[in-house]
């Protein structure tokens, strides 16, 4: 049978567990078997650990040979027990990437990183750039791709009147001047559109060019999907609006960052940098543009025609569509299910 481990997940409105919670919904729509306890979410330190950790107990006695159990990576130090505990009982075990810890928390060495992801017979990685990594980097297991993340919401884009230029561009995340210091420096090359920021921590009388900028504040993502203002979304992370740089940065060459999928789910082309791992996924869909510089997007954004602008819009509903009924995950995870 195919299975799953829920735990405890430290409230909604981090990206990360959205993303993790999501994928629990389309496990349970394919019929997956939770062997955990039913997910929670506390925002107790204590009783998410006990609620975490005694449904990590119980989860073996509810696996038998021939069983295939997905975990959700990272997991901590829980991971080998559990992948250990599984091997003992017959399982296998599927292992979905959100996080790697060695990358940007830098909270493992990739040796320890790879050790750990060793024990598991199937790994999905994000991308191929991911996938390709883990392989360079040593790991065993067999090892697929997901793609994007999926975007679970009843909520769906409201019609939005006639795009007219000069397009605005949305920016949803983390706005603080220690992770995202590009946005402090990308005014100084802004001339005739604005950006629509979403998130908590701007400050505003610090950024270079103020005066383009619309702070906006933090809004929920279903709400966001219904509300969003501007005509792209942006994928850029770290310290420089000519690259992404620093370890938030560089580790775009390597991860899915969920705010493409809320992108697409608010039917906002995305325009991301050139080396990012998933500027493959949005030149191949035509949804969006890929950038070398944020100091280029004035004369990119200039030069896009309506008509051109309005055809990736058209994609970007139609990859929305996808994103919204779980597609992505679903094919990898039977993919993973059929290969072992």
């Amino acid at each position: 049978m195919n299975c799953y481990l829920s735990r405890n997940y430290k409230g909604l409105s981090s990206a990360g567990n959205k993303a993790k919670t999501d994928i629990e919904r389309i496990m349970e729509d394919m019929s997956f078997r939770n062997v955990g306890l039913q997910q929670t979410t506390y925002t107790n330190e204590i009783l998410s650990f006990l609620t975490t950790l005694t449904g990590v107990l119980k989860s073996p006695f509810c696996l038998q040979k021939g069983d295939k159990l997905v975990l959700q990576y990272p997991l901590k130090k829980y991971f080998t027990f559990v992948c250990n505990m599984a091997h003992l009982r017959g399982a296998k075990v599927i292992v979905l990437i959100h996080d790697l810890g060695s990358f940007r928390r830098k909270a493992l060495t990739i040796k320890q990183e790879i050790q750990r992801l060793n024990h598991a017979d199937y790994v999905i990685a994000h991308n191929e750039k991911m996938r390709k990594w883990l392989e360079d980097n040593g790991c065993k297991a067999k090892l697929g791709v997901l793609e994007i993340f999926d975007y679970l919401s009843e909520t769906k884009a409201s019609a939005k009147p006639d795009v007219k230029k000069p397009y605005s561009v949305l920016y949803a995340g983390a706005l603080n001047l220690r992770k995202n210091t590009f946005l402090y420096e990308v005014g100084e090359y802004i001339h005739s559109f604005h950006f629509n920021l979403y998130g908590n921590g701007f400050e505003i009388d610090k950024a270079k060019g103020k005066e383009h900028f619309n702070y906006m504040g933090f809004v929920k993502s279903d709400d966001l999907i219904v509300t969003a203002q501007g005509d792209f979304g942006l994928v850029w992370d770290g310290f420089s609006a000519s690259a992404c740089t620093g370890n938030f940065g560089e580790y775009l060459q390597f991860n899915n960052p969920h705010k493409t999928s809320l992108y697409i789910r608010c039917e906002l082309p995305v325009i991301i940098w050139n080396k990012a791992a998933l500027a493959d996924f949005v030149c191949k869909n035509g949804i969006g543009i890929c950038i070398d510089s944020l100091t280029d997007l004035e004369d990119i954004l200039n030069s896009l025609s309506e008509e051109q602008y309005l055809e990736m819009k058209k994609k970007t509903a139609q990859i929305g569509q996808l994103l919204s009924e779980g597609y992505f995950a679903k094919k990898a995870l039977q993919k993973a299910v059929e290969s072992l």
